[in-house]
């Protein structure tokens, strides 16, 4: 299956969320390979660290950030992975539009504040074009960063109705240091010591629904 998280909007929580669902498949004992899809590198820079670190399981990680490059390689080498997992945007790039083409998945994390529900409309457009393309791409929109209270994660969630193309899932990542932590050691926040159960809770659901959705 490959999976790309993806939005041509920064700072929404990409990376952190394709190390988290890469890792948990491979903890599950699925062969994945991990695609750095952006040329700031920071997927394969968490998984140098990791690999430095001697942390078990491996993860294989490469960086394509040219679309026809990251298309050339998906289609040589993907066979030989159960799950790819592309991290992939925060800005239109070829990369992008490659993996969208390329992806049973898209996965895309949003904020809960105006400009980034806003800001959808553009990764909405891409996923046209990719259907287009290649029928079956299926696109989910997962809250990350969401606010502990108050009504803004409910608003954003709602106004989710302007994107016909995004299906919510309903397993929403809230703002926790811990995740963000384990991903600057190119860990999964399952990994960390002591353990988190909110956040755990929160990524396996996620983990879960990603791979479920089709």
């Amino acid at each position: 299956m490959i999976v790309t998280v993806g939005n041509t909007k920064g700072g929404v929580g990409k990376t952190t969320l394709a190390l988290n669902l890469a890792i948990a498949r491979a903890l599950s004992g699925r062969d994945v390979w991990l695609i750095d899809g952006d040329r700031q590198g920071t997927a394969q820079t968490a998984i140098t660290i990791r690999a430095e670190s001697g942390r078990l399981p491996a993860i294989a990680c490469a960086q394509y950030a040219d679309g026809s490059t990251l298309r050339a390689q998906v289609q040589q080498v993907g066979p030989k992975f159960q799950d790819i997992v592309i991290d992939a945007g925060g800005r239109d790039s070829t990369a992008l539009r490659a993996a969208l083409v390329l992806s049973d998945v898209l996965v895309v994390p949003f904020a809960p504040r105006s400009l980034d529900v806003w800001a959808l409309a553009d990764i909405c457009s891409l996923i046209d074009e990719a259907r287009a393309v290649r029928d079956g791409l299926h696109a989910v929109a997962v809250l990350n960063g969401a606010d502990p209270a108050g009504q803004d994660n409910q608003e954003a969630v709602e106004a989710l109705a302007e994107f016909p193309q995004l299906e919510y899932l309903a397993t929403p990542i809230r703002r926790r240091k811990g995740i963000a932590n384990a991903a600057g050691q190119g860990l999964s926040v399952l990994e960390m010591s002591p353990r988190d159960p909110k956040a755990c809770d929160e990524i396996t659901a996620l983990v879960r629904s990603v791979f479920k959705s089709i």
